[in-house]
């Protein structure tokens, strides 16, 4: 089967911490979340054949990163400043295929740990934003 195409997906932000999602605009790329797990190494001198032996321990959200056409002047782009300022952590989704019946939402809770703004000579402004998750982001599927 072939692969679908990424256009369209969306990075919205909970603007009133009650659930109310608001998309960002001018989003060029995204990735993530980049979840990972620690593998503990429970090798012992009796490990069978001399091969380390591992149990799985904690699991990590990881990150989500976009890299947008930034605009000084957007309301969602200066949101993001006040997120990086703010102490608490917001709620966000990342909305693929929206609108059709097979769209899907990850939603996570993160504080964003960087944002990197680029002017370059010869090529648009861009702001690159991080996301730290913070416990456990969910995918579902919420197309009609």
């Amino acid at each position: 089967m072939a692969g679908e195409d990424a256009t369209g997906t969306l990075l919205k932000r909970d603007s009133t911490g009650g659930g109310v999602f608001v998309t960002v605009a001018s989003v060029e790329n995204l990735s993530g979340p980049s979840r990972s797990r620690t593998m503990i190494d429970v090798s012992a001198h009796d490990s069978a054949n001399k091969y380390r032996e591992y149990v799985k321990g904690m699991k990590d959200g990881g990150e989500v990163t976009a890299t947008i056409n930034y605009r000084p002047g957007e309301t969602t782009h200066q949101a993001l400043d006040a997120d990086f300022e703010e102490d608490d952590l917001r709620d966000y989704q990342l909305v693929m295929l929206p609108g059709d019946p097979d769209e899907h939402t990850w939603d996570f809770t993160a504080g964003i740990s960087e944002i990197s703004d680029e002017f370059p000579l010869d090529d648009k402004m861009a702001r690159e934003v991080t996301f730290k998750i913070s416990g456990k982001p969910t995918l579902t599927a919420t197309g009609a």
